[in-house]
């Protein structure tokens, strides 16, 4: 191969994790008015709010606390937020009231980092490489029909994380 004149750059992008904090928090808001307002609700102590960076959800009863979660999820849903980032504990009683704390998953892990790396090695085109960089990865190619190819085959995979592709070039 004669490298010099006429070389073709290769073309990337990233493979990553991310929530946007201020869909959630709208999501958020959303549903605490929702809970504040609705009939079912009513006298049950149901809250929903931000505790740090944990999402704190409360009722009086366990199927109460869990009907805040579900409003809250509906909420994601509708601002385009994965239900995959999001990482709920079951319900637990703290004193008259249940409690579930949930908390915004962001980042490859390095085990799944690895299981997409693999996905890609052993289904992508030959042409595609994968490398981990922290906790995303960039995905290099001279073909962007193949990297194109790549992004249709990890959005048809079962991950249990949310991704999305960035510096797409």
């Amino acid at each position: 191969m004669v490298i010099g004149v006429g070389k073709v750059a290769d073309s990337s992008f990233d493979i990553v994790s991310k929530v946007d904090r201020q869909e959630v928090d709208n999501a958020l808001n959303q549903a605490a008015k929702e809970v504040r307002q609705r009939f079912d609700f009513k006298n049950t102590d149901a809250s929903i709010r931000w505790a740090g960076q944990a999402i704190e959800m409360e009722a009086s009863s366990e199927e109460r606390v869990k009907a805040v979660l579900d409003v809250f999820e509906s909420k994601l849903v509708r601002r385009g937020v994965s239900l995959k980032a999001l990482d709920a504990a079951a319900p637990r009683s703290s004193g008259k009231l249940y409690k579930i704390t949930a908390s915004m998953k962001e980042g490859i892990s390095q085990d799944n980092a690895k299981k997409v790396s693999k996905l890609i090695r052993d289904e992508g085109p030959r042409s595609v490489r994968a490398q981990i960089q922290g906790d995303e990865l960039r995905v290099t190619s001279k073909s962007r029909d193949d990297l194109q190819r790549v992004q249709s085959l990890v959005k048809g995979a079962d991950l249990d994380f949310a991704v999305q592709f960035t510096n797409y070039r």
